[in-house]
């Protein structure tokens, strides 16, 4: 709590107060109080004075040593460094070259120092509220900035056991690259080295789904089965006891280093190391103890890691375990005790998963108590064995991959299709904060109620708060329109009062452009999935009820493939000519693969939701001929009148005036057409709309120039307010009756 006062507000000590009262009335003596006042106010004044402190202004030309954290993808080179004083950066190198790259992609450079020149940059800001924070993720490992390099020399290479161990772990990882099948490779790289990089996009969601991703970061039971094997191997080549204990004392910390630092992995080595130390003075010391000591150093030293979210389920979930013996005896068959071990885990981590998360696997509670024992028993141990052989014997080591690889390839199989069944998944959204903390309560309380046996208080105190947060989305009696920041695109999402419809118009998209192979991300950036798909479940929308390309341009569309695969959608409404577009191809093959309803749409369609009207104003013929046949909503609830008009530009703009003329004068809202550029937007259709705001979809800083300086003159000069989403973030727009206020990012609290 110290760290997260310093990091947000000192008012957050109360906690800390609060804590000695409660230690107080339970009876606990008064010297235990005191010393959590005291400890809590001095870590505290630590954290603010020693480790938060502002950093000095950086100089021109300084040096930069890397540490262990570091990747790279495509032309960049992105991970974390120390200066001279020991401050941590976030470093991106651009490569110039095809021959550096590769360089770089076969030399470890933990420990190489560079002469750097370059700039200190501000993050870029999240593109809504539930998207991810560079800002955040720079706190939670203790980095002060992001630097740019544009230039550096070499200097020296540091000589450290650190250095050392970081080459022998990047060894072992070309080392299974080499010897394992492309099928296996990923897979034992997770597990035995704890790097994840390389698994299968498509893999991983699975995972996800069935709640099984803890599987593949090294964890403590990972750290428990190498300690023992470690430990019993040497007592089978008869070292003595107290030897074999010093020497996995050493051994730990250099595994942990070497299976990628995770903080699961560290608090694993830690509370073992001093267990095991105590033990060795003779002093015994209980493992809630441990882990409390364990939590308060990681927290002391780098105070940002209390963010990191695999720090707190990590800690989060091993209390649930080390707290809950008394429920576990109170069954006997391994199932149960299985389904219980499983249960209280996920139940007590269930709010921290939604808070960060969204959704949860509901099919984790089964499908846990096959794949634990079976990746833990059988695939771990497997995934160890082989390695060892492949440096042993390469021959023998291909006769037992001919065995294994078809068995894992086989689970690989049975795991996709576990995925792929309905109701895999339970997505209320981000509930608020105050909800997330009744719920914590709730289950604490539950525990009580269950080591007492009323199971029927039990299923009360936990339904409560699970059904209230899976209704709260829908208590609000508003119409909102949210028109996201997806870059250099279009997404705008409607949600009527009481989430009686959800409606969706583009998903925004990436207009790509060729590049030489060696430049190309091994993971392409994907709006649909990184953007919309996380607004849309952190809002708990879990069905679009129609959603609406306006036509077919990648940065219109090429999303949406991404939003159909999560989301369920009811209806697809598309522009007339367009089904047959290259462009398209992806969507619809989705949508025929959910038996999605595809519609041409076009001028002279409508339909009415309470007092929500919308009606199709354009294209006016099947001749899909560009932007200008893009779909033209309007919208109207009481007074409050909006236009969303696709990438329209002059023409559309023109015909749409001879047709409806009076009917758009004056509008509330638009949404701008082809983002503002100065193809669109005008004089004549400014002049008869008028609108109270114009609303331009557009990315900062894009190469486009949009809006257009001509085209926000238009409106200016008439003292008519516009937003681009590019510059003011993620715009959300509510309705209720006849009035209407606008929401810009930093008042969108989840």
């Amino acid at each position: 709590m110290a760290s997260i006062a310093a990091h947000k507000s000192a008012w957050l000590l109360v906690v800390v107060l609060v804590l000695a009262v409660w230690l107080t009335v339970k009876g606990e003596p008064r010297i235990t109080s005191t010393l959590v006042v005291c400890v809590g106010f001095l870590s505290f004044f630590f954290i603010s004075i020693i480790q938060l402190t502002e950093p000095s202004p950086l100089p021109s030309s300084f040096q930069l040593t890397w540490t262990s954290e570091y990747k790279i993808n495509g032309q960049k080179l992105r991970g974390f460094a120390k200066n001279e004083s020991g401050e941590k950066l976030y470093v991106v190198y651009t490569f110039a070259t095809e021959q550096e790259k590769t360089y770089y992609e076969t030399t470890p450079i933990t420990g190489f120092t560079y002469r750097v020149q370059g700039e200190l940059v501000p993050p870029n800001p999240p593109a809504h509220i539930y998207a991810f924070s560079m800002q955040d993720y720079l706190v939670s490992k203790g980095a002060s900035g992001t630097f740019e390099v544009s230039s550096w020399t070499f200097v020296s290479e540091e000589k450290s056991i650190r250095s050392f161990l970081a080459k022998q772990r990047f060894q072992l990882k070309k080392h299974i690259e080499e010897t394992f099948p492309p099928s296996l490779s990923a897979e034992a790289q997770a597990l035995l080295i704890g790097l994840q990089d390389n698994v299968d996009e498509e893999l991983q969601r699975a995972y996800q789904k069935l709640g099984i991703t803890h599987l593949f970061a090294i964890s403590g039971l990972h750290v428990a089965l190498v300690s023992w094997l470690f430990f019993e191997g040497l007592l089978r080549i008869g070292v003595r006891k107290e030897m074999a204990t010093i020497v996995l004392l050493i051994i730990l910390p250099v595994y942990g280093f070497i299976a990628g630092g995770a903080p699961s992995v560290w608090r694993a080595v830690s509370v073992v190391e001093f267990v095991m130390l105590m033990r060795y003075v003779k002093w015994r010391v209980p493992i809630d103890d441990a882990l409390a000591i364990s939590f308060i150093g990681f927290v002391l030293l780098e105070p940002g890691v209390i963010f990191q979210i695999g720090f707190q389920l990590s800690y989060l979930a091993t209390a649930s375990l080390v707290y809950s013996g008394v429920i576990f005896k109170q069954v006997k068959s391994w199932f149960m005790q299985s389904f219980l071990l499983t249960f209280v885990c996920q139940l007590l981590v269930y709010p921290l998963l939604l808070h960060h998360f969204y959704e949860i696997s509901i099919s984790s509670l089964l499908v846990n108590i096959v794949f634990v024992p079976l990746f833990s028993f059988v695939i771990l141990p497997v995934n160890i064995v082989l390695l060892v052989v492949t440096f042993a014997s390469m021959p023998i080591a291909k006769l037992l991959f001919l065995v294994y690889e078809p068995l894992r390839v086989w689970l690989t199989e049975a795991i996709l299709y576990l995925q792929a069944l309905p109701l895999q998944l339970w997505a209320p959204g981000k509930p608020v904060i105050w909800l997330v903390c009744v719920a914590f309560i709730s289950v604490l309380l539950g525990f009580y109620l269950l080591e007492e046996r009323r199971y029927g208080r039990f299923a009360i105190v936990l339904l409560v708060p699970i059904f209230c947060i899976h209704f709260a989305p829908q208590f609000y009696n508003e119409t909102r329109l949210t028109f996201l920041n997806v870059g250099q695109g279009d997404c705008t999402v409607i949600e009527l009062p009481f989430r009686r419809a959800v409606y969706v118009v583009d998903a925004g998209g990436v207009l790509r452009f060729d590049q030489e192979a060696w430049k190309a991300s091994n993971s392409s950036y994907e709006v649909g999935k990184q953007i919309v798909v996380p607004f849309l479940k952190g809002k708990g929308i879990r069905d679009i009820d129609i959603f609406i390309v306006t036509h077919a341009d990648a940065d219109h569309v090429e999303g949406a493939e991404e939003v159909l695969e999560e989301i369920r959608i009811r209806e697809i409404h598309v522009t007339p000519g367009t089904l047959d577009k290259p462009v398209m191809n992806d969507l619809l093959s989705e949508a025929a693969k959910q038996r999605v309803l595809v519609k041409e749409k076009m001028q002279g369609t409508g339909w009415q939701l309470g007092e929500m009207s919308f009606h199709y104003l354009w294209p006016q013929d099947v001749d899909y001929e560009g932007n200008d046949d893009s779909i033209v909503l309007y919208m109207q609830q009481a007074s409050f009148r909006a236009l969303l008009t696709g990438d329209l530009e002059e023409n559309g703009e023109q015909q749409l005036i001879k047709l409806y003329d009076r009917q758009l004068a004056n509008m509330t809202l638009l949404k701008a057409g082809h983002h503002g550029s100065k193809t669109s937007s005008i004089e004549p259709f400014v002049e008869l709309l008028k609108p109270e705001l114009t609303i331009f979809s557009a990315g900062i800083n894009n190469r486009y120039r949009h809006p257009h300086d001509g085209v926000v003159e238009r409106f200016t000069s008439r003292d008519l307010p516009t937003l681009t989403t590019g510059t003011d973030g993620t715009i959300e727009v509510r309705i209720r009756g006849d009035s209407w206020s606008i929401h810009k990012e930093k008042d969108l609290v989840p």
